[in-house]
């Protein structure tokens, strides 16, 4: 019988979240939804609650009001999130709220998905097509390096996703959260 993920948290707290932070096409969204089979948990994934909130598309979000909008609506959609046992799935700029971040960590234990930037741009291809959150004239090398900083700073674990498949990567969590590496 598979032990509960709120037996095995690095953090556990009554409501036993787990939280996936990371940049995008880090796999926050694919190795959420086999976290949360593999553990018996329900599955959440913000962008789509924000894209509920707005009535619209991240991309749509950033086009027509800029990224700093998206920023505080995705802001506004994590601070209301009251679930219990779920897997979270966050945007990729969460970690731009301190408010937000601290909400979810007091609910639950946050999971880095780390990759490194070439497996980024491999993975999500035209960043400029995605409704990611960053400033115009910033590059996404140095939007790499920031978020990076604030990913490390939040996370109660980091897992690296380099040559790694979903499947290993949900495992190497599980792990993660088994045996936690201080």
């Amino acid at each position: 019988m598979e032990r509960s993920l709120q037996s095995i948290m690095v953090n556990p707290t009554d409501t036993g979240n787990l939280v996936l932070i990371g940049m995008p096409g880090s796999g926050k969204s694919t190795v959420g939804v086999l976290l949360a089979k593999r553990l018996g948990f329900g599955f959440v994934d913000t962008d789509l609650l924000i894209q509920e909130e707005a009535g619209r598309t991240l991309q749509a979000i950033v086009d027509q009001d800029g990224y700093i909008a998206l920023r505080r609506i995705e802001e506004q959609v994590l601070l209301k999130l009251d679930v219990r046992h779920k897997v979270i799935s966050t945007g990729g700029s969460a970690v731009y709220s301190e408010r937000a971040m601290e909400h979810l960590k007091s609910n639950g234990t946050v999971v880095f998905l780390d990759i490194p930037l070439e497996l980024v741009i491999e993975r999500i291809g035209d960043h400029s097509m995605r409704g990611i959150s960053r400033r115009p004239d910033q590059s996404l090398d140095a939007l790499f390096e920031e978020r990076f900083e604030l990913y490390s700073r939040y996370a109660d674990v980091t897992v690296k996703g380099e040559g790694l498949n979903q499947d290993q990567v949900c495992e190497a969590v599980v792990e993660s959260l088994i045996s936690p590496q201080y």
